[in-house]
């Protein structure tokens, strides 16, 4: 445990390094990214990427896709107005897409250290690593 906070310790400062605002966003546009852990738990499926294109944000955890407008405001990930499809999951899947759905409304901390990112909320954490086959 301790471990992991010093790496999100040291992935915060690296994010405060790589920018804010419309740099950071300049950073991740055609970034696409794998999530390793949500809530400390390997994804239920190997479906589970976040993929920035543009100025639209496109989440897929397994059965549903959540699309949106997003933006860095500080160390902040901001994710408007998210349009989710509704299709049934399977409960592990299901209870991962909440958490992570919870995780983006939240107006998440963003950390970014080269090929691995860290969003953190108060209640939710999700770990990822850069995906350069799905990139644009």
């Amino acid at each position: 445990m301790l471990l992991r906070s010093a790496l999100i310790l040291a992935l915060s400062l690296g994010a405060a390094s790589c920018g804010t605002g419309p740099k950071a966003d300049v950073q991740l546009k055609g970034s696409a990214w794998r999530f390793a852990l949500i809530d400390g738990k390997r994804p239920s499926t190997d479906a589970a990427d976040l993929v920035f294109l543009g100025s639209k944000i496109r989440v897929q955890i397994g059965c549903n896709l959540m699309e949106g407008r997003w933006h860095v405001e500080d160390d902040r990930l901001v994710a408007a107005s998210l349009n989710q499809s509704e299709v049934p999951c399977s409960k592990p899947v299901w209870g991962q897409e909440k958490a992570v759905i919870a995780l983006l409304v939240a107006t998440p901390r963003l950390a970014v250290d080269d090929d691995r990112m860290i969003i953190q909320s108060s209640g939710h954490t999700a770990e990822l690593v850069r995906d350069l086959q799905t990139a644009k």
